[in-house]
């Protein structure tokens, strides 16, 4: 059974909300390397966080990036000029998820409505 705490958090941030200030629960079901791999292509299988790893190190090798590892300083620099494609990715994985709560979504991210709401205060050379 998937964690259910997301859930809660998520009823909460929908309870809480005002019309002046909106809370959003960021998350990426199984684990945030769903959102770096929205960058590359679209996915809607549900692989074991473990499967995600290889697959990405695929991703980065093919733009001669080297290797992932969790941690890795530089992935916003690496990831930035594929955004908008990982945007639209999550948003039509997001379509896909409607309804559901996200311990229910997986794969399921979240991550790209922080992006949209950050996306002022970022550089725009980076977007």
């Amino acid at each position: 059974m998937r964690n259910r705490h997301i859930d809660k958090t998520a009823v909460l941030c929908k309870e809480i909300s005002t019309e002046e200030t909106e809370y959003h629960a960021i998350w990426s079901n199984q684990c945030i390397e769903l959102w770096f791999l929205l960058h590359f292509g679209y996915m809607h299988s549900d692989l074991h966080r473990n499967a995600y790893w290889p697959k990405l190190s695929e991703c980065l090798e093919r733009i001669d990036a080297g290797c992932y590892k969790k941690n890795r300083e530089d992935m916003y620099t690496v990831l930035c000029p594929y955004i908008g494609f990982a945007i639209h990715n999550a948003k039509r994985l997001d379509a896909e998820n409607a309804g559901k709560p996200p311990s229910q979504s997986a794969p399921g991210t979240k991550v790209f409505e922080l992006i949209e709401k950050l996306s002022p205060y970022l550089l725009a050379e980076d977007m």
